[in-house]
């Protein structure tokens, strides 16, 4: 069994796109479907390692994640960039603000904290009084990798159409959503993985996101042990579009929880 102290744990808290799936009034046989794997919310990772509780982008959804999953401590929220449906949940970081009696790391480009500090303008304001407000401590990312909580964690520059997204690496894992393209540069940083996250919308060509085909050709040049894919539309029937697929690249799914023993960067997957 390995060491508590060198285990990574990644729950996927949602794999859906922007709107979710099923999509509201949408009556297709993915938004109708009983397979639970094909209910996705909005996208967000858990990350969890030595004690350290890490959110990747607070989504609409957050509320009803952070209750699903039992998330009950949240040490630091990484911020992919300032979409909608990757900011949204913020202001529900409060009840974490009131049991931990102290402000949250938030981390993010100068752009994407730029774009959060409008839209949740109420947060940055200084003013005491207001104990109702999340607290937060700001922290500008440039690109470089840092230390995080004990865990090493280095930026991963991706193109979503005209806009600059932030993936993640940890070691030998990388999540990396919302990207139309990986410049060279960030591929150099991919090597060697033993799992890797990437946006795989659907079939049909987008202007900002990757596609299926796209993404199975990203796996191939960096040849990581496994592969899942998120940000899923509901174009993507989760069992269909598996028998497709090579057996080492799955679809990602709300609960998916991945292991890595970061001793022997060995990685399993439990649902």
């Amino acid at each position: 069994m390995p060491a508590a102290r060198d285990l990574l744990t990644l729950t996927v808290l949602g794999s859906g796109t922007s709107v979710g799936v099923p999509s509201i009034g949408c009556e297709c046989d993915v938004c109708r479907s009983s397979d639970p794997r094909d209910n996705r919310l909005r996208p967000s990772v858990w990350v969890q390692y030595r004690g350290q509780s890490v959110l990747i982008d607070t989504t609409p959804d957050f509320r009803q994640q952070a209750l699903r999953h039992g998330i009950a401590r949240v040490d630091a929220i990484l911020y992919t960039h300032s979409h909608a449906d990757h900011i949204l949940g913020l202001d529900d970081i409060r009840p974490f603000n009131f049991r931990q009696r102290g402000p949250i790391p938030i981390y993010g480009s100068q752009e994407t904290l730029d774009n959060i500090s409008r839209t949740f303008h109420y947060i940055f304001r200084d003013v005491p009084s207001e104990s109702s407000m999340p607290k937060i401590d700001v922290r500008t990312l440039s690109g470089e990798p840092f230390e995080l909580g004990g865990l090493d964690c280095t930026p991963i520059l991706v193109h979503h159409g005209k806009g600059r997204v932030f993936g993640f690496r940890f070691g030998p894992l990388a999540y990396l959503t919302d990207h139309s393209e990986i410049p060279p540069e960030s591929m150099e940083l991919l090597g060697g993985l033993d799992v890797l996250f990437l946006d795989a919308l659907r079939h049909k060509p987008h202007p900002t996101h990757s596609t299926v085909d796209q993404s199975l050709a990203i796996v191939a040049k960096l040849a990581p042990k496994r592969a899942f894919f998120t940000h899923i539309s509901h174009d993507l029937r989760h069992a269909r579009t598996e028998e497709l697929l090579p057996s080492h690249v799955r679809l990602a799914y709300d609960g998916l929880e991945i292991q890595l023993n970061l001793a022997h960067a060995d990685a399993s997957s439990v649902s």
